[in-house]
């Protein structure tokens, strides 16, 4: 097995590529390891000293570092890590239906502007920030404001703000009159 590293615009961030499927369907994000119960993979990951988050997509697995330790001392392990989890077989959920990140909100409730921003975000944004080894949720729609949550390589991006300002909401207020503004929700 052969895994590709990637770096993102995060320099806190790296983009692991194992070159098989991670996840067949949505994304999921472990800030801690006591949110990974769910996730084998992730739990052994978290053992890695110096591993503060994880993120699965479709094909990559973004973590994220303590700022005091460096790329060249935690790479190893999770290069290590992450194909001894794939070359055994492992599950890297075992229940996939509790860590999937898609939109808060449910669709069944939504108006015909939240759909249209979750459609935008789905078929627009959410492609290109997973380029960059990262998510963004929607979280709600209230008197203009659009509130999304950052996940994987987006989290304490530094170039995370400009992404939501001059990007994703000049794309929303063009599309969608009724949008005023973008903030990040935690």
């Amino acid at each position: 097995m052969f895994i590709q590293t990637e770096q993102t615009p995060n320099p806190a961030t790296l983009k692991f590529l194992p070159g098989c499927p991670v996840l067949d369907g949505g994304t999921a994000f472990f800030e801690a390891k006591e949110a990974a119960s769910n996730s084998p993979l992730a739990l052994r990951l978290f053992e890695i000293e110096g591993v503060t988050g994880v993120f699965f997509g479709g094909d990559f697995i973004t973590i994220t570092k303590a700022e005091d330790k460096e790329w060249y001392i935690l790479k190893p392990s999770i290069l290590g890590t992450i194909m001894e989890h794939f070359t055994a077989g492992r599950p890297v959920i075992t229940d996939a239906s509790e860590a999937m990140s898609s939109h808060a909100e449910s669709d069944e409730d939504d108006d015909e502007i939240v759909s249209q921003i979750k459609e935008l975000l789905d078929t627009r944004v959410r492609p290109a920030v997973a380029q960059d080894g990262g998510d963004i949720v929607f979280h709600g729609f209230e008197n203009g404001i659009v509130y999304l949550h950052m996940q994987g390589a987006c989290a304490g991006c530094p170039s995370s703000t400009a992404t939501l300002k001059m990007g994703i909401e000049n794309m929303l207020r063009h599309y969608i009159p009724e949008v005023s503004e973008v903030r990040a929700s935690a």
